[in-house]
């Protein structure tokens, strides 16, 4: 997988004020970000479960800890049959 790089500037006093182990940070912070943009409809469940290294599941799992609604497109059904049929 190609990976590109995107640098988010993070005043000093607010990465301080989050309330994490500081190894964690990162993790949550794409953890975040995936989530609100699966949930504003942003990206499709596959890339949010991607962009926040998870496994399907667990980010379905945090979908539903989260109460965000999951949206079930064609996009996501094409998803589904590829998965299905690389098995």
């Amino acid at each position: 997988m190609e990976m590109t790089q995107i640098v988010i500037d993070v005043p000093r006093d607010v990465l301080d004020a989050v309330k994490l182990p500081r190894p964690e940070v990162e993790k949550e912070l794409r953890q975040e970000l995936a989530l609100a943009l699966y949930e504003r409809g942003a990206l499709a469940l596959g890339k949010a479960r991607e962009l926040a290294g998870l496994t399907r599941w667990e980010f379905e799992e945090l979908l539903g800890r989260r109460r965000i609604v999951r949206h079930y497109t064609a996009a996501d059904l094409a998803e589904d049959i590829h998965y299905a049929d690389s098995n």
